[in-house]
C-alpha cells in the first residue's frame, strides 16, 4: 500500500461477495415464509374464537335465563321482561360475588373490559397473557352479564381472543412482534365474529393494539377478521347486526347539523370517560377487600335495574330500538341516563364486561335526544332521528376511545347504511377533535397511563427507514493496513491528528478484513509490537450505498459493533458509525419540525442534508 492512511477507492477481490454475503434477499424469503406461517396461525385462532364467540353468547343467554326466568335455555330472552319484583336487585349482587371470587382465586386479570388489559400486555410484557384468561374471562363475563351486568359480549370475546392468540404465540417459537400480531388477530377476529364487521375490526387492531401499519401485521389480522366474519355468517346469520330503515343522503344543511351533533357528543364523551374513572377511584377508597367491589357495583346495577329494567343485560335490542327512531323522548332519556349510571358504577367496581355496547347505547340515546330537540325547534332542518342516533352512537365511541376509523366503519358495517358515510365522517371528526384537544387519555388508555404505560399516538414510519446510507456517508474514509504494528498505527494517528472512533482494516491486497476502534488501538494492555490484525473486530455483514439507516443499525445490533462497512460496485467505499446516524436523525427531525416557506427544487432532500455539515455530503455517485 502507498502509505498507511489512504482515502476512498479500495479495490475488493471477487471473493468479497462470498465471504460477506448481503443478507437482504435471503431475509426477504425468510420473512415471507414466516408471514405465511403467522397468517395460517391467525386463521386457526380466528376459527377457534368464532366458535368460542357462539358458545359465549349461548352461555350468557343460559345464565340470563337461569337468573331471571329459572330456566336453562340458550336462546335470548330479554331480562327486562322478568317478574322477580324486588328480588331482581340481588341477582347482580350474586353475579358480582361470583366474579370477585374468580378474580381472587383464579386471576385478577379478568377484571375490566379487556382492551386496556390487552394493550398493557402488548406494551409491557411482550404480548404474553396468562393462558388461564382464555377460560376465566368468558366464564366470568357470562356470569357478570347474565346476572344483569350492563355490558356487551364484545369486550369479553376481544379479551378471550387476545388471550387465545397470545397463548398459542407462547407455545410456538415466534418473536414478540409476531406474538403481538397473533394476539391482535385473535382479539379482532372475536369482534368480527360477534358483529360481522371485519373492516372495523382491522381498524380496531391498527388503532388500539398493533400501533403500526405494515404488511407483516395487517395481512394476518385481515385474514383473521375475514375468518371471524365468515364465522359470524355461519353461526349467527347474515345481515347487519343492527338493522334499520334505509337512510337518505343528507343535504348540506343537514350535514352541518350532524357535524355539530358530533361536536356536542364529543364533549359528552369527555364527561363520560372522566366519570368512569371517578367511580373507579371511589371504589379504591372503599375500606373493604377489592373482591367485594363487583358485588357492591352489582347492588347498584340491581337497584337501577329494578326501576329501569331496560338497563339490565347486554342491551343490543336497545341499540336497535334507538336506531329505529320510534322510541319516545322520555324512554330514551331514561335509557341514556340510567344505562350510563349503571354501566359506569359496574365498570368502576372492576367486574368483567365490555365497553362497546354500553357506549353505543348511550351514544345512540344521546344522539336521538339531541335530534328530537332540534326537530322540535327547527322543523325544517332536514335531519331525521335514526341518522342522529347513528351519529351519536358512533361519535361517542370515537370521542371516548379515539378509535376514529373504527367508529366510522363499525357504524357502516353494523347497520349497512352506507349513505350515512358523510354524516358519520363529520360527526366522528368533530368528536375526535374535542377528545384530542381536551382529553389527555382515553377510556382505553387511562387505566394503563395510571400505571406509567404510554400508548403510541401516531403511526409515522421510522425516520431511519427513510434515510439512505448515500445521504449520510462521509467522503473521508480512514484505511489501516492490518499488517502494521500497533505502535506504528499509534504514531501515524498522532502525527495526522486523527481522532475518528473507527477505521477500516484491509490486507496487503486491499481486501476488507474488519473494523478497528480507536479505543482498541490505544489500550494499555495491548502489545505495541503486535500487528493490527490481532485486535480487529471482524463482521460478515455489510451495507450497500442504497440501504436504509434502519438496516444499518439492525446490523450493528446483530454484530455487536458500532460501525459497519459500506460496499458499492464491488468496492468498500466507506464506514458508517452510530454517530453519523444519530446526527442524521437529529438533523432530519429538526428539518421536519421547522416551519418555513420554501419552494421545492431538484434533489431537495440531499441538499437539505448537506446543509448540516460535511458528514452529510455523499461520498460517490453510482
Amino acid at each position: 500500500m502507498d502509505g498507511n492512511l489512504n482515502q476512498t477507492g479500495i479495490p475488493v477481490s471477487p471473493s468479497l461477495s462470498a465471504i460477506t454475503p448481503n443478507p437482504a434477499d435471503p431475509g426477504k424469503k425468510i420473512s415471507k415464509k414466516r408471514l405465511l406461517r403467522i397468517s395460517v396461525l391467525c386463521i386457526v385462532v380466528a376459527m377457534a374464537i368464532s366458535v368460542i364467540a357462539k358458545l359465549l353468547v349461548m352461555l350468557i343467554n343460559m345464565v340470563t335465563n337461569l337468573s331471571f326466568f329459572g330456566s336453562i335455555n340458550p336462546s335470548f330472552l330479554n331480562p327486562s321482561g322478568n317478574h322477580l319484583g324486588v328480588w331482581v336487585i340481588f341477582i347482580p349482587v350474586i353475579g358480582g360475588i361470583a366474579v370477585g371470587l374468580m378474580a381472587l382465586y383464579g386471576s385478577k386479570a379478568i377484571r375490566g373490559h379487556g382492551i386496556p388489559e390487552a394493550m398493557e400486555q402488548i406494551l409491557t410484557n411482550q404480548s404474553r397473557i396468562k393462558p388461564s384468561i382464555t377460560l376465566l374471562k368468558p366464564i366470568s363475563s357470562a356470569i357478570a352479564i347474565g346476572t344483569g351486568g350492563p355490558f356487551g359480549a364484545e369486550g369479553p370475546i376481544i379479551a378471550t381472543g387476545g388471550a387465545l392468540g397470545s397463548t398459542l404465540g407462547q407455545l410456538f417459537k415466534i418473536t414478540s412482534n409476531e406474538r403481538k400480531v397473533v394476539l391482535a388477530a385473535g382479539a379482532t377476529a372475536g369482534m368480527s365474529a360477534i358483529f360481522g364487521t371485519p373492516i372495523a375490526s382491522v381498524f380496531l387492531a391498527i388503532e388500539l393494539l398493533l400501533f403500526e401499519f405494515s404488511p407483516r401485521s395487517i395481512l394476518p389480522v385481515a385474514l383473521a377478521c375475514i375468518t371471524g366474519a365468515a364465522g359470524h355468517h355461519l353461526l349467527f346469520g347474515v345481515g347487519p347486526v343492527f338493522p334499520m330503515a334505509d337512510l337518505e343522503i343528507p343535504s348540506n344543511g343537514a350535514l352541518a347539523i350532524y357535524s355539530t351533533l358530533g361536536l356536542v357528543v364529543g364533549f359528552l364523551s369527555l364527561g363520560i370517560t372522566r366519570f368512569v374513572y371517578v367511580m373507579e377511584d371511589l371504589f379504591e377508597k372503599i375500606p373493604v377487600h377489592w373482591m367485594w367491589w363487583p358485588a357492591i357495583g352489582g347492588l347498584a346495577v340491581g337497584v337501577i335495574g329494578y326501576f329501569v329494567p331496560q338497563t339490565l343485560g347486554v342491551g343490543y335490542n336497545n341499540i336497535t330500538s334507538v336506531l329505529s327512531g320510534s322510541v319516545a323522548l322520555l324512554v330514551v332519556l331514561r335509557l341514556f341516563f340510567f344505562k350510563f349510571l349503571s354501566w359506569a358504577i359496574a365498570l368502576g367496581s372492576g367486574t368483567s364486561g365490555g365497553t362497546l355496547a354500553p357506549l353505543l347505547t348511550i351514544g345512540g340515546a344521546a344522539g336521538s335526544v339531541i335530534g328530537i330537540v332540534i326537530i322540535n325547534v327547527f322543523p325544517n332542518s332536514g335531519i331525521n332521528i335514526p341518522m342522529c342516533a347513528l351519529i351519536g352512537m358512533s361519535a361517542l365511541f370515537a370521542g371516548a376511545s379515539r378509535a376514529y376509523l373504527t367508529s366510522i366503519t363499525f357504524a357502516l358495517e353494523a347497520t349497512g347504511q352506507f349513505h350515512a358515510l358523510l354524516p358519520l365522517l363529520g360527526g366522528c371528526t368533530a368528536a375526535y377533535l374535542v377528545s384530542f384537544f381536551l382529553m389527555e387519555n382515553t377510556i382505553m388508555t387511562e387505566k394503563i397511563a395510571r400505571k406509567g404505560v404510554t400508548a403510541p399516538d401516531s403511526f409515522e414510519p421510522d425516520i431511519l427507514s427513510k434515510l439512505i446510507v448515500k445521504d449520510v456517508i462521509t467522503a473521508d474514509m480512514n484505511i489501516l493496513d492490518a499488517d502494521m504494528e500497533i505502535k506504528m498505527v499509534r504514531e501515524e494517528l498522532k502525527s495526522q491528528n486523527k481522532k475518528d472512533l473507527y477505521y477500516l482494516a484491509v490486507d496487503k491486497d486491499c481486501n476488507y478484513i474488519g473494523i478497528i476502534s480507536l479505543a482498541d488501538i490505544n489500550k494499555h494492555d495491548v502489545n505495541p509490537e503486535d500487528k493490527l490484525n490481532t485486535i480487529l473486530r471482524t463482521t460478515k455483514l455489510y451495507i450497500t450505498y442504497n440501504d436504509s439507516l434502519q438496516k444499518a443499525i439492525a446490523l450493528m445490533a446483530t454484530e455487536g459493533v458500532e460501525a459497519v462497512p459500506v460496499v458499492a460496485s464491488n468496492k468498500v467505499i466507506g464506514l458508517l458509525n452510530y454517530k453519523d446516524m444519530m446526527d442524521a436523525y437529529k438533523f432530519y427531525r429538526q428539518e421536519n419540525e421547522r416551519a418555513d416557506r420554501q419552494i421545492s427544487f431538484h434533489k431537495q432532500r440531499l441538499k437539505i442534508l448537506a446543509r448540516s455539515r460535511k458528514l452529510f455530503k455523499p461520498a460517490h455517485k453510482y
